[in-house]
């Protein structure tokens, strides 16, 4: 025990306790539910988010991917075999490999297009991910490019958990969630919402009333790329009232 690196020998603490086990069961059912719904959405050939307008910056992206055909559906079965796989105990870090490059992808794509549907999901999903990845560590440790892998296999459940609750890490936990959604209210300027009246919302009353209501119609009415939205705004910030 001695010979281990001192993350080894916290890992092997926290696999004793019975909330962090908790913990990572529900990041499993949460993650595995997200999946199976989208997925199933896609095998069934239905639109994902079909509320949104096709010339919404997300909305075109998802009307693009919906046309692709079998590529769509193929998506889904990965989506819903990556929640699968995550379920049965003992293919969780199969399932945790799996779904990581996934949920990273969709994750940079709500941030690159400002989709505040799942601006707050997706990166909470990754940190999920992330939990359940590290929890399987002792499975992973063999493919991971360490020069001296730790010789303590693969971890038996333990006979008795400690219930010790981690207050820090829960506490860590929710500040997380917290940090994730200020920087969805406050991390960007201005986003283009969902729908034409809900982006005018955040404008209503303020300095930039005007040039923000030309820039939700540029985005929900004219369809322009987001890019060249964000920049005709920036523009017309500049321009004295």
């Amino acid at each position: 025990m001695n010979n281990l690196s001192k993350f080894d020998q916290f890992y092997l603490k926290i696999k004793k306790n019975r909330w962090y086990w908790y913990f990572s069961v529900f990041c499993r059912l949460t993650l595995a539910i997200g999946f199976i719904v989208a997925g199933m959405t896609k095998i069934l050939d239905e639109r994902f988010a079909s509320g949104l307008s096709e010339i919404h910056p997300m909305g075109s992206y998802l009307t693009a991917l919906y046309h692709t055909g079998y590529y769509y559906t193929f998506i889904g079965i990965a989506q819903v075999l990556a929640a699968v796989l995550l379920i049965i105990p003992r293919t969780v870090a199969l399932g945790a490999l799996l779904y990581f490059p996934v949920i990273v992808n969709i994750c940079i794509l709500s941030f690159a297009v400002r989709f505040e549907g799942s601006f707050i999901s997706a990166p909470l999903m990754v940190l999920a991910n992330l939990y359940v990845l590290v929890w399987n560590y002792d499975r992973l440790k063999y493919i991971l490019p360490f020069k001296n892998t730790p010789d303590f296999g693969v971890i038996k459940r333990p006979e008795k958990y400690s219930n010790k609750f981690p207050f820090g890490f829960f506490a860590g936990v929710a500040t997380t969630v917290v940090l994730v959604i200020l920087m969805f209210k406050y991390g960007h300027e201005i986003m283009p919402r969902n729908s034409l009246s809900e982006c005018k919302k955040q404008f209503a009353n303020s300095e930039f009333e005007d040039a923000g209501n030309r820039f939700c119609e540029c985005v929900h009415t004219h369809g322009t790329p987001l890019e060249d939205c964000l920049e005709e705004y920036a523009k017309a910030k500049k321009i004295p009232n």
